[in-house]
């Protein structure tokens, strides 16, 4: 009973919480900050590359989102 618990911790979330703990290590390591950097970069290149990168539904929201911060920003000015 005791091992298949074990078995069930050490495939399920221990796989979970190993996969999580590599991702932190990647991110706070030097290296691990520079290649994510480099990943970003690529990926706004290949975005860049689009001929169009939104849908006209998520360009609508994300432009009615901005306004709305604009708004607010102008507000605190005040």
């Amino acid at each position: 009973m005791v091992i298949s618990i074990i078995l069930v911790y050490e495939f399920t979330i221990g796989k979970k919480i190993s996969q999580f703990g590599g991702k932190i290590e990647a991110i706070s390591s030097k290296e691990g900050r520079k290649e994510s950097v480099n990943k970003l970069r690529e990926e706004i290149k290949k975005a860049v590359k689009k001929e169009r990168y939104l849908s006209k539904e998520d360009a609508k929201l994300i432009n009615e989102f901005i306004k709305k911060i604009q708004k607010e920003l102008r507000e605190t000015e005040n």
